[in-house]
C-alpha cells in the first residue's frame, strides 16, 4: 500500500509493480504528481517547481530507474546554460559546462578574491563527481555504514579518501579568505537547491548541489507532471492499482497494535499483506499516519524542531520575444549582496523559470513564466482571521514581488501579465503538506550521512519516501524510491 501519488510514492510503486509485488497506491486528488503537478489556466500550464532536473545523463538514477519500467522514460533536453546567475550590478554568471568560460566569469565578477573563487570550484568539481559514482554504484550510499561507503569508495582514489574526511566539515571551512560577495553568490544557488546557505550547510551537500549546474540539468517535454503521469502509467501496465480521490484518514492496526493496513475517509479499511509507504512529508507520517499518540516521545521532539520553507510563486505570461532575448530560460536573481548581514532570501533572490520555446506551455506569441520566491509559512497562517485578511495579505506580496521582480529583470517591461499566484496556503489545500512547506527540511552538517536507512519509520513495517527524509530534489527523491524498493524485494 503507497499513501500519496508524488513522484516519490510513484516511483516506489512504478518498480515495486514492475517487479510482481501487489501494489495499490492511494492518491486524495483526482491526479497525481503533488507537488509536481502542473498549473493550468487561461491555456497556460505552469510548473510549480524550479523546471530544473538532475540526474538524466546515461547511467545516472532516471535512467536507472527506466530501464526497469515498461514506459518510456520523458522527452529530456539539456540546458545551456542551466541558469545564469544575476547579481545585484545586472551583471551576469552562466551556470554552464565551458569551463573556461565560467572561470573568466569568477574572476571579472569577484577580482577582489578571483582565485580563491576559482580555486573553490575547481576541487568541488572532481570531489562531487566521485561522490555521484559512489551514489550510482551504491544507491544507499548516504545512509550505509562507515566500512561499506569505504569500500565503495576504493575505486575514487584520493579522492574517495577525501569524501570520507569531509563528510563532517562545513563548506565555510572551504571559504576562508573568499569574500562575501562570492559568498552570496554561492548562498542564492545553496538556498535555491538545498534550501539552506553557506552558514548552514556541510561542504558535501554544497558540493552536490553546486556541482549539479555545471554537470547539467534538464528540461522535461511537459514538465514534471509528465514524469508523474509516464510513472502512474507503467504502474498500471504493470499490473498496479491506483485509486484516485482517496483520501486517507490513518493507519489501521490490529488487536496486537501492528498496522495492518488504512482506514480511508469513506470508511472503508484497506489491508496491507506486507507494507505500507508513505509518500506524506515526515511531519504528516506521524501526525497523521501513525498517530502522534503511536509515536515515540524521542520522534515528536525531533520533529518539532525540523523546519521548511515556503513558496510564493507568480505564474505570469511573457511575450515570446521577450523570452528570447534572456540569457536563458532560467535566471536566478540576487537583488542584494547584504553585506555584513545574515542572508535573508525571503527578501533578497528570485528564480525566474520560463518554459522552453521548444515547450511554451502557452498560447501563440506567449511562453508560460514562473516566478518563485521564499516564504516563512507560518505568516500564511498564524496573522489572518478571515479569507479577506489572506486575500489582502496575497496582494500586498504581489505588489512586493511584482516590484522587486521589474528591478531584477528590467527587460521584461511590460511584456509580463500575472496569470495567478499561489502561497503556502495554496500548497496546504493541494497536497495537505504541513504548513504548505515545499521541498526538502533545511540540512545542517551533521545530517549528510543519514544515521539510518531514510525510508525507516518507528514501526517495523511502515516506510517513508519523501523528499523531507532525503537531501536532493526529483533525482534524490527518486534515489531514495529505488533503495526503498530494493529493501522490500531483497535486491
Amino acid at each position: 500500500m503507497v499513501v500519496g501519488g508524488g513522484i516519490g510514492g510513484l516511483t516506489v510503486a512504478a518498480l515495486l509493480a514492475a517487479r510482481g509485488v501487489d501494489v495499490c497506491l492511494l492518491e486524495r486528488e483526482p491526479r497525481v504528481g503533488g507537488c509536481a503537478a502542473s498549473f493550468d489556466k487561461f491555456g497556460f500550464s505552469f510548473e510549480q517547481g524550479y523546471g530544473l532536473y538532475a540526474g538524466w545523463q546515461p547511467n545516472e538514477i532516471h535512467d536507472r530507474v527506466f530501464s526497469e519500467l515498461p514506459v518510456a522514460a520523458p522527452e529530456v533536453r539539456l540546458l545551456e546554460p542551466s541558469y545564469v546567475v544575476r547579481l545585484p550590478d545586472q551583471s551576469e554568471i552562466a551556470l554552464a559546462g565551458d569551463t573556461e568560460q565560467f572561470e573568466e566569469s569568477l574572476r571579472r565578477s569577484f577580482p577582489e578574491c578571483a582565485e580563491k573563487a576559482v580555486g573553490f570550484y575547481r576541487k568541488l568539481a572532481p570531489l562531487s563527481a566521485a561522490l555521484r559514482r559512489a551514489l550510482q554504484r551504491t544507491p544507499d550510499f548516504l545512509s550505509a555504514s562507515r566500512s561499506r561507503r569505504a569500500y565503495s569508495l576504493l575505486l575514487e582514489g584520493r579522492f574517495g579518501a577525501e569524501i570520507l574526511k569531509s563528510g563532517h566539515q562545513s563548506i565555510l571551512q572551504h571559504l576562508d579568505g573568499a569574500s562575501s560577495r562570492f559568498r552570496r553568490f554561492l548562498d542564492v544557488q545553496l538556498q535555491a537547491l538545498a534550501q539552506a546557505t553557506s552558514a548552514e550547510l556541510g561542504y558535501l551537500h554544497a558540493a552536490l548541489a553546486l556541482s549539479t549546474p555545471r554537470e547539467g540539468m534538464f528540461a522535461i517535454h511537459g514538465g514534471a507532471s509528465l514524469l508523474a503521469n509516464s510513472l502512474a502509467d507503467s504502474i498500471v501496465q504493470s499490473g498496479g492499482k491506483i485509486r484516485l480521490d482517496t483520501p486517507v484518514l490513518r493507519i489501521s492496526y490490529d488487536s496486537r497494535g501492528a498496522a495492518r493496513g488504512v482506514d480511508l475517509l469513506s470508511g472503508e479499511t484497506v489491508t496491507a499483506s506486507k507494507a505500507i509507504v508513505s509518500n506524506l512529508t515526515i511531519w504528516d507520517t506521524y501526525g497523521k499516519l501513525v498517530g502522534l499518540t503511536r509515536t515515540p516521545t524521542y520522534i515528536r521532539k525531533q520533529l518539532s524542531g525540523l523546519r521548511g520553507w515556503g513558496a510564493y510563486l507568480l505564474y505570469l505570461s511573457v511575450d515570446e520575444d521577450a523570452a528570447a532575448s534572456l540569457g536563458s530560460d532560467h535566471v536566478l536573481a540576487l537583488t542584494d549582496w547584504q553585506q555584513g548581514q545574515e542572508y535573508d532570501p525571503e527578501t533578497n533572490q528570485l528564480l525566474f523559470a520560463t518554459a522552453p520555446s521548444w515547450d511554451p506551455r502557452a498560447p501563440a506569441g506567449k511562453r508560460a513564466l514562473t516566478v518563485h520566491a521564499f516564504t516563512d509559512v507560518a505568516e500564511w497562517f498564524t496573522f489572518h482571521k478571515d479569507e479577506t485578511e489572506l486575500e489582502q495579505r496575497d496582494q500586498q506580496i504581489l505588489e512586493l514581488c511584482w516590484g522587486r521582480l521589474h528591478s531584477a529583470m528590467p527587460e521584461l517591461g511590460s511584456s509580463v501579465e500575472v496569470i495567478d499566484t499561489a502561497t503556502p496556503r495554496t500548497f496546504y489545500d493541494l497536497t495537505r503538506r504541513k504548513l504548505g512547506m515545499v521541498g526538502s527540511i533545511g540540512p545542517t552538517r551533521a545530517s549528510f550521512w543519514l544515521s539510518e536507512p531514510s525510508y525507516a519509520t518507528s514501526l517495523p513495517n511502515v516506510f517513508i519516501v519523501s523528499d523531507t527524509t532525503y537531501p536532493g530534489g526529483i533525482a534524490g527523491l527518486t534515489r531514495s524510491a529505488l533503495v526503498l524498493a530494493n529493501q522490500l524485494t531483497r535486491k
